[in-house]
């Protein structure tokens, strides 16, 4: 039976676009290939992840083109703040010497920006716990209005208007086009590398350094007096806590209460961890403290009761003077310098 050159001509269409289809498949593989796949050892002594690194599918390329984005200024809606304006290296990215974030268009954000390293160790992020994932916690800040104030539809335009990002995605996700989803993902592939723990208080515990005198009897006390809330390795429980602090009226802040609606839950904030304290300044949720000393002094003399107070300060902490300062000293020997000053996790250039 003689097919019509109609037939023919589909026939051969049909073949020309699966040979197309072939092709760019393997193309895509192709690039798959020249991937970097960087695999993720967990320090000595830390618990299992959390967070699933299978899923972040971490390359040397995506940390690459998340770090572009975790600082272009760019993807605010007044090209004036990056998410390393609110969380920068020398505060273990964290908001440097202020009490709460700044945002776009001269706005103040509710609380101070908690420091992020050993991201992939916790259960939630924020203050509150609000957010599951590290895809969940890049998202949030880019479309605050507070923070840096714009559209996801915005954001894909400003990247796709960009040879040099076109390029990256297509390299790292093997498409061009950029999806919600994949800007966060590349994101959260650069913030998992962010991992601390090349303190002195790590070098002690791998029998490298020693403690002195000072350092030892606070490191005594903090077992003693700290570690419910803080145990080591990762210096918090991760749990959510009313530390007995007075509210601030101008920003009624009632904590997890604002995301589970128990009442059970008002005043409560995430614990934070206690690696790199002296780098963080300010602190507390709104970072009414400018010092470690106020932070101490506040659990010796200052802690407000009320119905949700945790028991285990309710009472306030009983410490001398003397014991205070060796307390501090040995919390500074929780700053990993190596980490504030790693240029890989640095602004590029």
């Amino acid at each position: 039976m003689k097919q019509s050159a109609q037939t023919i001509q589909i026939q051969k269409m049909a073949v020309f676009g699966l040979l197309a289809l072939l092709c760019l498949c393997m193309g895509c593989v192709k690039e798959q290939k020249e991937l970097h796949p960087i695999t993720i050892i967990s320090p000595p002594g830390f618990p299992a992840m959390e967070q699933s690194v299978s899923e972040l599918n971490i390359t040397s390329e995506g940390v690459a083109l998340g770090r572009r984005l975790f600082y272009d200024k760019q993807l605010s809606a007044d090209v004036s703040t990056s998410c390393g304006t609110c969380h920068e290296q020398r505060a273990a990215f964290g908001t440097f010497e202020h009490d709460r974030s700044h945002g776009v268009f001269n706005s103040h954000t509710l609380r101070n920006a908690p420091p992020l390293f050993n991201l992939l160790w916790q259960k939630n992020y924020h203050w509150d716990g609000a957010y599951r994932t590290l895809h969940e916690e890049a998202a949030q800040p880019l479309t605050g209005t507070i923070e840096m104030g714009m559209r996801f539809d915005q954001i894909k335009s400003y990247l796709e208007n960009d040879a040099s990002y076109r390029e990256g995605f297509k390299k790292v996700f093997g498409t061009w086009f950029i999806r919600p989803e994949l800007i966060t993902r590349a994101i959260s592939q650069f913030t998992a590398t962010f991992i601390s723990a090349n303190s002195k208080y790590d070098r002690v515990k791998q029998g490298r350094e020693q403690f002195d005198n000072f350092e030892q009897s606070g490191y005594q006390l903090f077992q003693s007096k700290c570690a419910t809330c803080h145990p080591e390795p990762l210096f918090t429980d991760q749990s959510y806590r009313n530390i007995g602090l007075t509210v601030d009226p101008s920003l009624n802040d009632l904590g997890r209460f604002r995301i589970t609606g128990d009442r059970t839950d008002s005043l409560k904030f995430k614990v934070p961890s206690l690696r790199n304290v002296a780098a963080t300044s300010n602190y507390m949720h709104d970072g009414r403290f400018a010092t470690i000393q106020q932070c101490i002094r506040h659990y010796r003399y200052g802690v407000q009761s009320s119905s949700t107070v945790d028991p285990s300060v309710s009472n306030g902490i009983t410490l001398t003077d003397t014991e205070e300062y060796n307390l501090i000293q040995f919390l500074k020997c929780l700053t990993d310098s190596s980490f504030l000053n790693d240029k890989r996790l640095a602004r590029p250039n």
